[in-house]
């Protein structure tokens, strides 16, 4: 089976999104379509999978135009995509999901809960993808839901498989064993397009790669010859610096002391669990660990936006446990939240009512009873230049901003402060390699200012890249502290699964 996207135009108020763009994809080989956040990846695949109409443009199936008004007409023609974000029932069994809308039945229209699960073990053995039917999907390892994902397609006999960052919450193992399923995949007929911005990865498993930029197709790679600084700047337009240029750190006094810290869902459920550890002045710390082992949680209860169950933290000394979120950056703390929409803009405000969102009742910019526009106008203009933050105008709203610069903003307004604390929560998801490289440099200059890092991230790259010390959190614990010098990859991720190595140098667990 052949796949062809041609001169696929898609628009929006104001954007073009994607602009004649050429692409192809056949049976037996993986394409890796890479580009900046915002390039038009994923209004492209939305256009294949029958979700968003083209303007201009059609697809063709080895050689005839077909037309995709739903997913469903997509699933007909053979093409399948497991989202970055699994489209799963957690509450609902393996064999349950997998057939949710295409249920075997009995008399009467019942559910053969027996021919689902039969049909589950017949597609996880043929791809060798080991799924227990009867197993309940919230209980599942993430490596493992996303093959129950690939199940769901493969039993929808999809020809072409397109996977939207698959591999953005998977330990270093699973990134393996994902990529041995790929192979299986491939070696069995079937083609796979691969969404990522982990340029190692598509250097590594794809047999193409395509680069888009501002919605166009900026060109194509050969895996076995390029290179990733070749493909960034193929992305970027410029030459980008992939690595996290650092002297070695200089830890001054404590900073931030949490110790015995635990904190309870609302249903019971000890999500951070007796944890201690220090942040001092003039160091990076970074916590590794798979999305759902307490990170968020973590992060929340030192940021004030929730109440821990036990434990005391303190700042610079000062006992903070419980203080409020203003409190708390009253008191030196910087924080760039795990999610820049939900919790760190205000999108609906101008880019200038966003830089002073959390100083909107200093003196500065405030005489207790009306904003001084004109000084926050002045020092939004100062910042936007300073971090470079794409706008023609501060008084743009942040919703009109790409990721990227969105997540600028957020820097910004945090680090421009007098602080002794950054509380940086994934701090580069879901943007391009060049925003990356500008806010590494931006928390690498913090901390040689003598500022504490924190960072929680489950990019296990940006963890080892920027930390002087590493934390692994496994089920509200800290399981693991190691020097990212002295351990691999691969050792930090069998802590992030619950295993350990059998040698890690520079671990204390």
């Amino acid at each position: 089976m052949k796949l062809e996207l041609r001169g696929i135009t898609k628009r929006f108020p104001g954007v073009v999104a994607n602009d004649d763009v050429n692409l192809s994809i056949s049976t037996g080989e993986v394409l890796a379509l890479v580009g900046e956040n915002g390039a038009g990846k994923s209004t492209l695949m939305n256009v294949l999978y029958g979700l968003y109409k083209a303007d201009e443009g059609e697809i063709l199936i080895d050689d005839s135009v077909v037309r995709f008004t739903s997913p469903a007409d997509a699933i007909s023609a053979g093409i399948g995509m497991v989202h970055q974000h699994f489209m799963l029932v957690p509450v609902f069994t393996v064999a349950e999901n997998v057939v949710l809308g295409i249920e075997p039945t009995k008399r009467f229209g019942a559910l053969d809960i027996d021919k689902a699960r039969q049909l589950v073990r017949e597609v996880s053995d043929r791809y060798n993808l080991d799924l227990d039917p009867d197993a309940i999907v919230e209980d599942l390892p993430v490596g493992v839901r996303q093959r129950v994902e690939i199940v769901k397609v493969l039993m929808r006999d999809a020809k072409i498989v397109v996977f939207d960052e698959p591999t953005a919450v998977l330990t270093p193992s699973e990134i393996i064993e994902f990529f041995s399923i790929v192979r299986t995949l491939i070696a069995s007929g079937k083609g796979v397009v691969f969404i990522t911005h982990k340029l190692k990865e598509a250097l590594t498993i794809a047999d193409r790669i395509n680069v888009l930029r501002r919605g166009k197709v900026a060109g194509a790679a050969d895996p076995k010859t390029a290179t990733e600084a070749q493909i960034a700047e193929m992305m970027v337009g410029r030459a980008v610096q992939l690595t996290v240029n650092k002297k070695p750190a200089t830890p001054g006094d404590a900073v931030l002391n949490v110790q015995n810290l635990s904190v309870v869902d609302p249903d019971g459920r000890k999500v951070v669990d007796d944890i201690s550890f220090v942040v001092h002045a003039g160091e990076i710390v970074g916590v590794a660990g798979v999305q759902g082992n307490g990170q968020t949680e973590l992060v929340e209860t030192l940021s004030g936006l929730r109440r821990l169950n036990s434990g005391q933290i303190t700042l610079d000394g000062k006992d903070v446990t419980h203080s409020s979120p203003r409190d708390l950056h009253t008191s030196g703390m910087g924080h760039i939240p795990e999610d820049r929409q939900l919790q760190g803009l205000v999108t609906g405000m101008s880019i200038t009512e966003n830089l002073v969102l959390t100083r909107y009742h200093d003196g500065m910019f405030s005489d207790g009873v009306k904003m001084k526009w004109p000084k926050a106008k002045e020092i939004a203009k100062e910042l936007v230049a300073n971090y470079d933050i794409r706008t023609s105008d501060p008084e743009q709203l942040a919703s009109t901003l790409s990721g990227g610069n969105q997540q600028k903003v957020i820097v910004a307004r945090e680090l421009s402060r007098d602080i002794r604390l950054v509380l940086a929560a994934q701090p580069t998801r879901g943007i391009d390699v060049g925003s990356i490289e500008y806010i590494h440099e931006q928390i690498v200059k913090e901390r040689d200012s003598g500022t504490a890092v924190l960072i929680v991230s489950t990019e296990l790259d940006e963890v080892m890249a920027l930390s002087d010390r590493v934390l692994v959190m496994y089920r509200g614990k800290i399981v693991a502290e190691l020097d990212p010098k002295k351990v691999s990859h691969m050792d930090v991720g069998l802590y992030m699964a619950g295993s350990r190595p059998t040698e890690s140098a520079g671990a204390k667990s």
